[in-house]
């Protein structure tokens, strides 16, 4: 380690216990990131969040709410400089305006500030003057929360891990011929370099689309700025019994090494460690939806995005010297809204199952944790129809392609998880029993009265599991 790293390690130190000292003695901050895999809803969510929060007439779960203990919530300018801010107020537009739509998603990490003025409950609580206590939402991508799994792995046991796991997906086939066809121990050739780099890229979108979850590198679907730039010029090749310099194998393991050391450490060291509060949003319903494999690939997702974490009980003390830990992750399974209320308690169930190995590690970890079914934002109503004689629970919203109002029943998901997990773990193709569908809503038309935020489902009880001590 050089002198700049140790004064930088150091400088960091310094500003962490800052932090920490402020935070204890003044006015608490909670940090708390948002995140989940592609189109799980992480920008509705905040935003959904952020409203209820600041009206809370729809927040009867959030106790200090319903008690009448938060007498002020205001947004303020958020501390991180060189974050850029998350768009509340566009999204809010997109999401409640005359013609409203689904707000862009997610493409890279943002941090909004919501502060609130909070009268101290318990049996002084009324002598006591109101505190100010800081929310920090942190936005960030799961792709790039999937990342953070490269940082034990070499180049070659990474290689042969995904090569192995996507030898069988019809999306792989042309990126693993090419893969296969080239000669790792030949000299680097850039062109051929850029090559496999854009054809595993376009296997990842597919993978994708097509509703699996283990797409890493992530920076391969979201590069921003680092597009076409060496880091993310590379892709998993099969191993050679000897490795030349110069070769092509030995520049895929070098460019993969500085893809971890120049995009995945700074990521965990500026933002993710920081965290102490997470919620992970999860798209069960098109897991399940995209058939067997899809949902196996989610709960292997989720259990790699755990070991992540550090999960543990935050003190005064242990965020100064030890660093912050994770102290309540809330796993939700989104679009609840897509299925009538009699079946919420099923999905609840199957996300409670699916991440049954996950919650274990952070429960033994000292972390709370919980599961629950939600919709951030409500776009639907429910109705009851008859169909040959059988009364079916429905749900009625605006088809998202075709602006078209419709009634849709997807199906009866199972008392028994395991009727799930189980063809899922084994490998099968697709669901021998059952036929499970899934629609696009577009947002509904609402009007809204004073000091009522969007509607949802369960968005308080969310927000009450992951704030409700700190307020």
């Amino acid at each position: 380690m050089g002198l700049g790293d140790i004064a930088d390690s150091v400088t960091r130190q310094i500003e962490a216990i800052g932090d920490a000292t402020s935070e204890a003695l003044f006015e608490p901050v909670i940090r708390l990131g948002v995140t989940g895999l592609s189109r799980a809803g992480k920008t509705v969510f905040i935003t959904s969040l952020v409203a209820n929060l600041m009206d809370r007439a729809r927040m009867p779960g959030l106790v200090a709410a319903s008690e009448g203990r938060i007498q002020s919530a205001f947004l303020q300018p958020q501390p991180d400089d060189t974050v850029p801010r998350f768009d509340y107020e566009t999204h809010l537009s997109a999401m409640t305006g005359p013609a409203p739509h689904w707000p862009d998603s997610t493409r890279a990490i943002s941090e909004l500030r919501l502060s609130f003025r909070v009268q101290p409950s318990g049996l002084l609580g009324g002598l006591r003057s109101p505190r100010t206590v800081h929310l920090d939402i942190v936005d960030y991508p799961g792709e790039w929360l999937l990342d953070l799994a490269l940082l034990d792995l070499s180049y070659s046991d990474w290689a042969a891990q995904v090569l192995e796991r996507i030898d069988a997906r019809d999306q792989a086939q042309d990126f693993l011929a090419k893969a296969r066809a080239a000669d790792p121990t030949e000299k680097l050739d850039e062109v051929q370099a850029k090559d496999l780099a854009a054809s595993f890229a376009d296997y990842l979108k597919a993978a994708r689309e097509d509703g699996y979850s283990d797409c890493t590198p992530g920076r391969f679907l979201l590069p921003g700025d680092l597009e076409g730039s060496p880091a993310l010029t590379f892709a998993p090749l099969p191993k050679p019994d000897t490795k030349p310099r110069r070769s092509l194998w030995r520049e895929m393991e070098r460019r993969f090494e500085a893809y971890k050391s120049r995009v995945v450490k700074p990521f965990f060291r500026d933002h993710f460690s920081r965290i102490d509060r997470q919620v992970v949003l999860v798209d069960v319903l098109g897991a399940i939806h995209s058939g067997p494999a899809a949902l196996e690939d989610l709960r292997r997702a989720m259990a790699e995005i755990l070991t992540a974490f550090r999960p543990g009980t935050n003190g005064f003390l242990s965020s100064i010297f030890l660093g912050r830990r994770i102290e309540r992750i809330l796993f939700a399974a989104t679009k609840a809204d897509h299925l009538h209320h009699t079946q919420h308690p099923r999905l609840t169930a199957i996300t409670e199952a699916l991440l049954r190995d996950a919650r274990d590690r952070a429960d033994f970890a000292g972390a709370k944790t919980a599961a629950m079914s939600l919709a951030a934002l409500r776009t639907t109503t429910e109705e009851r129809l008859d169909h040959d004689g059988q009364s079916l629970d429905c749900v009625r919203g605006q088809l998202l392609d075709s602006g078209k109002t419709a009634a849709f029943y997807p199906g009866d998901l199972p008392e028994d998880p395991a009727q799930l997990l189980k063809p899922a773990r084994s490998g099968d193709t697709k669901w021998l029993d059952a036929d499970y569908q899934i629609m696009r809503f577009a947002p509904a038309a609402i009007s809204l009265k004073p000091g009522e935020g969007p509607p949802h489902i369960r968005l308080d009880k969310a927000a009450e599991f992951l704030l409700g001590d700190r307020l």
